[in-house]
């Protein structure tokens, strides 16, 4: 299947590892051309060698003016923009008790109001493009709360409940908004989390993988296909949807 992404331009944000980097080299392999970003200049710089992207930018979402600073810088490389990849790191695990006031502004300005901030200077780009698309990354947390990460918990529903809300503002101008909800996806974050928890990372992987419909996690480039079909020609007329890449994990009826 051709997904009519050759020569469309693309930002990708929190991209030099895990699920962001997947996106962005699979975008790349099906011919778009990718703008990527990480806080860590040295990373950034690597991953855009190693994925023949057109260009990157190191810049901080949480901050203010660094999202406007990347899209000014993307869409000049790039001359505009078709897609925004729009990724965050997780905000650092923990349960509510636990967790800090000042924990939770930092998590407010990292992972939804970079969000806010990236489509704000986004959108003038996309408004010109006939081929505009929005990629939130999100959890499958915003269907079903995941025990110890009550931040991402909270703040990934809110950028969802943006993305439902942006998908019918923007319908007009054809640009589609939707989320992806991953789960059990083999990334850094899952040692992450089993670290806050106290438990050996490599033991946590192989009980989750054990205990998936699957009997295996998924790897970030099953995930990076959902990511590059919602990006594509093929979803024109699919928009305000949240598609969980998560192997079944999920059980509720939604």
């Amino acid at each position: 299947m051709d997904l009519g992404l050759s020569g469309r331009r693309a930002l990708v944000t929190a991209a030099s590892k895990g699920l962001g980097r997947a996106c962005a080299e699979t975008l790349a392999d099906e011919g778009a051309r990718v703008f990527i970003s990480s806080r860590d200049p040295k990373a950034i710089q690597m991953t855009a060698h190693e994925i023949r992207a057109a260009g990157s930018f190191a810049a901080d979402m949480s901050r203010e003016g660094d999202p406007e600073k990347l899209v000014e810088t993307a869409a000049r490389t790039l001359d505009g923009l078709d897609i925004l990849v729009a990724n965050a790191g997780g905000p650092p695990p923990g349960t509510f008790q636990s967790t800090t006031i000042a924990a939770w502004e930092a998590g407010f300005q990292l992972t939804l109001m970079s969000a806010v901030r990236l489509v704000k200077a986004a959108l003038p780009q996309l408004k010109q493009s006939d081929h505009g698309r929005i990629v939130f990354i999100t959890s499958i947390s915003v269907r079903q709360p995941i025990p110890n990460i009550v931040i991402s918990n909270a703040l990934r529903a809110g950028v969802t409940g943006l993305a439902k809300t942006l998908a019918r503002e923007l319908a007009p101008d054809s640009i589609t908004v939707n989320c992806l909800a991953p789960d059990a996806i083999l990334t850094d974050r899952l040692r992450e989390i089993a670290r806050s928890r106290g438990v050996d990372p490599e033991e946590q992987i192989k009980q989750a993988a054990e205990a998936a419909p699957m009997k295996r996690l998924g790897e970030p480039i099953e995930f990076a296909a959902a990511c590059a079909f919602l990006c594509s020609s093929q979803a024109a007329y699919i928009t305000g949807q949240t598609l969980g890449v998560d192997g079944g994990s999920l059980i509720g009826v939604h």
